[in-house]
């Protein structure tokens, strides 16, 4: 019942959130219910912050098993492969290690999930996408913010396959950033 009604809980606070951190507990590792409460997060469109928590309490016994930040950072990544634009801090708030910046990624990735981008700038950046797809594009706008959301113009929108649109969303990243927040794409025919 408790598991059910801390669920229940988180929910209601990612849908008034604008940022949500996910706090996974180093020495636990994740667990199940992590991954159920960052799915939320991403369905919601929240910006996502992955705090590992209990560093300095875990580094020992990852010292043991031979395990370094990239190894369970790595584990991190396989885990929530849904979520790769949020990006993982490592803390100790016993010992408040780590929790400096972790302020001023909570402001860039609000204001990465508020940040607007014209349409004359998308439709430069639609013309140098290239890529070999039975789709064409015709431009592509930002319908929103808090998540970016881009209505992309194409010739047939019915089939908008998931790794054009995955194409488009790692082209919009690597030009605009949106660091920690995630990208959502609705395809119409023009």
């Amino acid at each position: 019942m408790a598991e059910k009604l801390s669920v229940v809980m988180a929910r209601r606070h990612i849908r008034m959130a604008n940022v949500a951190l996910l706090v996974l507990d180093a020495d636990e590792g994740i667990v199940a219910l992590d991954a159920t409460i960052a799915g939320y997060a991403h369905e919601d469109g929240r910006a996502v912050i992955v705090v590992v928590n209990k560093w300095d309490l875990n580094e020992k016994k990852l010292k043991e098993k031979r395990k370094t930040r990239k190894q369970f950072t790595e584990e991190i990544a396989d885990e929530f492969k849904f979520m790769d634009y949020a990006p993982i801090v490592f803390t100790s708030a016993h010992e408040k290690k780590g929790t400096k910046p972790l302020f001023g990624l909570i402001r860039e990735a609000y204001e990465e999930a508020s940040k607007r981008i014209g349409t004359s700038e998308l439709n430069k950046f639609v013309e140098m996408l290239k890529f070999d797809r039975d789709i064409k594009i015709y431009y592509l706008t930002q319908a929103s913010v808090r998540p970016p959301t881009f209505v992309m113009f194409t010739d047939n929108a019915k089939h908008l396959h998931f790794s054009t649109e995955r194409f488009v969303i790692n082209q919009l990243r690597k030009r605009f950033g949106f660091k920690g927040t995630p990208i959502e794409i609705k395809a119409k025919r023009r």
